[in-house]
């Protein structure tokens, strides 16, 4: 499978600068858009936790090409939330983390409960994510090889990771050229 996480840069800010109301509105019309992302894409979104936005794909339905699903979706979020915030007078960006591998997905508990992922591959797209940059989507060694044949991918170099060590990362840029140009992400 292959995770994604994606969260508000700068949330905590944005908060005490613009009321309850119109947070809970900008974040509604966000998440709504990545949505209509996720699904046009054909991926499972998976929780929105307060500012954070979790989607992944090759779940409930296995498919070969999840990576590149979720790199889709990807580059649309960070196009989406830049244009539609640019001439804001609050700015806006995203942070966006990307891994690949093995999960367990369920529900679990008895009341409330939700259909979830877990394991090592969850951890380290939420790392990723955390990690990453405003404006930047920032994939781990797993799916950076999935990627590499049809993306541009900028080398950010090694950060540290909690509970893993050293890791070798990433950012996702864009497709690779078709024809000697650059390709921007499809319109929403």
């Amino acid at each position: 499978m292959t995770v994604l996480f994606a969260d508000v840069a700068g949330f905590t800010t944005l908060s005490t600068t613009v009321s309850s109301v119109e947070l809970v509105q900008m974040l509604n019309e966000i998440f709504s858009a990545f949505d209509a992302m996720a699904e046009a894409q054909g991926l499972e979104k998976i929780k929105t936790i307060g500012d954070a936005y979790m989607v992944v794909g090759g779940l409930p339905t296995p498919r070969p090409d999840h990576a590149e699903a979720i790199a889709e979706v990807a580059l649309r979020m960070v196009d989406y939330v830049d244009k539609r915030f640019a001439d804001s007078p609050t700015p806006i960006r995203i942070r966006v983390g990307i891994n690949t591998g093995p999960v367990i997905a369920g529900i679990i508990g008895r009341h409330k409960f939700s259909y979830d992922l877990w394991g090592d591959t969850v951890n380290t797209a939420s790392r990723m994510e955390s990690h990453s940059l405003p404006g930047r989507i920032q994939v781990a060694p797993a799916t950076h090889a999935l990627l590499e044949s049809r993306y541009l991918l900028e080398p950010r170099g090694p950060i540290e990771i909690k509970g893993k060590g050293t890791l070798p990362t990433w950012f996702l840029v864009g497709r690779k050229p078709a024809g000697g140009f650059p390709q921007s992400p499809a319109p929403v």
